[in-house]
């Protein structure tokens, strides 16, 4: 990792240059290698610091944030903390609208950040700790509402380009050159896509050769076009249900993984007890899914992955300590 050679400013600053781990203890019986970008090493404890910061520099260059303007954004929370983090350096007032079907953690640590949360009831018939593409739908709503209301700057993580950017110019540049280009295949459990769109776009720009994942969740396969089954799966911060901006383009996309929340849980808890690496639900659908491609069609390959936020924000949830 390289270090920073001067004293930062503000925490935000230290954004970005995470290190990469390869998996070597949960890759012993398959051939081939995954490399783990630690993404929870960034302030806030997640990968949508980098999007967070992306999307407001952009938006201060571009004239489209007036000084002192309140910020809003619907979030799962990761992304929340990234802005709460960048406005309260910046001076932005912010608010975060979130369902209440995630973890509180989050919430907590949004607010302690100096963020207002605004905590939207889940959709009739959905299970706590369970978000749905209908939970999502009326966070929006609110978001929408009070974008309006407050004449706020609207972040909206699902269409800026600061997301797609973020990853394109910051946390693919970095994984080709910390394993000097040996990466055969990516995968990504696909939140708004902005991390899957950066990544395969800057990959695919320098190796053609590259193959791109989209992982979804078992039960909600809604981008592969399968049928959604149960969209009220247990993998926070993704598969939503719903079509994204940031895949329109499909010839980036190789193909779609599925994973359950069972593998997802299971191989996010060998990562802590055999990694040392304590992660959340969607690190582990990630990694699950780079085991599968190396028992099938990856055999030999070098995948990179995303370990997308901290295990710290799912202790209020059988993540750790429950039998899946």
């Amino acid at each position: 990792m390289q270090l920073n050679k001067k004293v930062l400013e503000h925490a935000y600053e230290a954004i970005g240059q995470t290190p990469i781990v390869r998996l070597s203890r949960m890759t012993r019986d398959v051939e081939g290698e995954i490399f783990a970008k630690l993404e929870y090493l960034n302030p806030g404890f997640s990968k949508k610091g980098r999007a967070a910061r992306a999307i407001i520099e952009e938006a201060e260059a571009n004239g489209l944030l007036s000084p002192g303007q309140t910020v809003i954004e619907l979030t799962s929370g990761n992304m929340g903390t990234g802005l709460a983090i960048v406005c309260g350096a910046k001076g932005y007032p912010f608010v975060a609208v979130m369902s209440k079907g995630n973890s509180m953690e989050r919430a907590r640590m949004m607010k302690a950040l100096g963020a207002e949360v605004i905590l939207v009831d889940q959709a009739p018939g959905s299970i706590e700790g369970q978000v749905s593409g209908g939970d999502l739908q009326l966070v929006e709503q609110e978001t929408q509402r009070l974008t309006v209301e407050r004449k706020a700057f609207r972040a909206d993580q699902f269409h800026r380009q600061g997301s797609v950017h973020a990853h394109q110019f910051g946390t693919a540049q970095e994984a080709w050159e910390q394993t000097e280009g040996n990466i055969d295949a990516f995968v990504d459990f696909v939140g708004s896509g902005g991390t899957f769109a950066g990544c395969a776009r800057a990959l695919k720009g320098l190796n053609s050769n590259i193959r791109c994942y989209v992982v979804e969740p078992k039960t909600a396969p809604f981008l592969a076009g399968r049928e959604v089954s149960n969209p009220s799966h247990r993998i926070q911060g993704g598969g939503y249900n719903m079509e994204l901006s940031f895949l329109d383009d499909r010839s980036i996309v190789e193909d779609y993984i599925q994973v359950t929340d069972e593998e997802a849980i299971r191989v996010a808890r060998d990562l802590a007890t055999k990694e040392g690496i304590f992660a959340g639900f969607s690190s582990g659908a990630n990694v699950a899914a780079a085991l599968q491609l190396l028992r099938s069609r990856e055999i030999k390959s070098n995948i990179l992955v995303t370990i997308n936020d901290s295990g710290l924000k799912y202790l209020s949830t059988d993540l750790f300590d429950a039998d899946v």
